[in-house]
């Protein structure tokens, strides 16, 4: 079965929103986009239909989804809310700040991985919110790529990975942010930032008044989050990471044609393919879309710059080396 790619940004997107949020009711899925990438959607209170993303994905069962809802009294029919999360979710609702909540019986144990917790967060883009809202279910949603891909950031890539597997994809045009949610743990007496992502540290810490902390070896907290136990974002070329002035020695094995370069800062040495960003933010927005272009370019491997660690930065960092399996270049 080939999905059908219908776009959501003209005059047909309200037909097409509602042929998609009946495929959600009658447990289907749906590739639709946010702010931040592209998600692979089903009922998340439909267990048959959720098992459908680990099917689609080849995604680990362990590995939690998020729960996406449109209003936040829709939050409360999933989880426990707390005042802090309240808090939160008035600060920075709708937007790319996923909550880690203590979890209602009716969320099934293959959205949570068996845990005692759900993570959810309400998108900030017209076209999930509306699907959302028409499909009367809160929704299931991981990025919509093959389980270890680069995340997609289109209706291109997210067809790429998964046009075989899925009933609809609803194309929204490219993402605003690029790099998926912060997840943040709320469930104790402070704040536990498990992923970085498209709500930057400082902003939590203003907000919050004190830094969140970090999981750091606990297991059992680090796994409450979605897409931080395995590696993920990869190309299916070796990434090699720069940090700061790097011995560029790895890469001389290959031809000055066959290297690739994706950054802010220039390139040390001659490159065949070098794409280049004007700030952090840009950088975010284009990394994985680079990823998938440079991997399709004729390149044998990629460099990415290591970016500071400031505002987005920190999710990119995070990303890079997962999508490498941590191979930062030494000084």
């Amino acid at each position: 079965m080939r999905a059908r790619v219908l776009d959501v940004r003209g005059g047909t997107a309200e037909e097409a929103l509602l042929e998609a949020s009946l495929v959600l009711r009658q447990g289907g899925l749906v590739v639709f986009p946010t702010e931040t990438v592209y998600g692979l959607g089903a009922n998340a209170l439909d267990a048959r239909a959720v098992m459908k993303i680990f099917e689609a994905k080849g995604r680990p069962p362990d590995n939690p989804l998020i729960v996406h809802v449109a209003e936040i009294s829709e939050a409360g029919r999933v989880a426990f809310l707390s005042d802090t999360a309240r808090k939160l979710m008035s600060r920075f609702w709708p937007g790319p700040l996923t909550l880690v909540l203590p979890a209602r019986e009716n969320v099934p144990a293959e959205v949570r991985a068996n845990l005692p917790t759900v993570a959810v967060r309400m998108p900030a883009q017209p076209v999930a919110m509306e699907l959302i809202r028409l499909a009367e279910v809160p929704v299931a949603a991981p990025s919509a790529n093959l389980s270890g891909r680069p995340s997609p950031t289109d209706a291109e890539a997210a067809t790429e990975d998964l046009g075989e597997k899925v009933d609809i994809i609803l194309d929204g045009g490219a993402t605003r942010v690029g790099v998926e949610s912060t997840v943040l743990d709320v469930t104790g007496d402070r704040s536990v930032l498990l992923r970085p992502g498209g709500v930057s540290i400082e902003m939590l810490e203003g907000f919050l008044g004190y830094r969140p902390l970090l999981p750091g070896g606990e297991e059992g907290i680090a796994r409450r989050s979605p897409g931080t136990r395995y590696r993920h974002y990869a190309p299916r070329i070796p990434l090699l990471l720069r940090e700061d002035e790097c011995v560029w020695g790895k890469v001389e094995g290959w031809e000055p044609e066959y290297r690739a370069y994706v950054g802010i800062r220039p390139p040390v040495g001659s490159f065949g393919f070098v794409l280049l960003f004007a700030d952090l933010e840009a950088y975010a927005r284009g990394l994985f879309s680079s990823l998938r272009q440079l991997e399709r370019s004729g390149a044998r491997v990629i460099v990415a710059d290591w970016p500071e660690e400031a505002r987005v930065g920190l999710a990119l960092r995070d990303r890079l080396k997962r999508a490498s399996g941590s191979s930062i270049l030494p000084e």
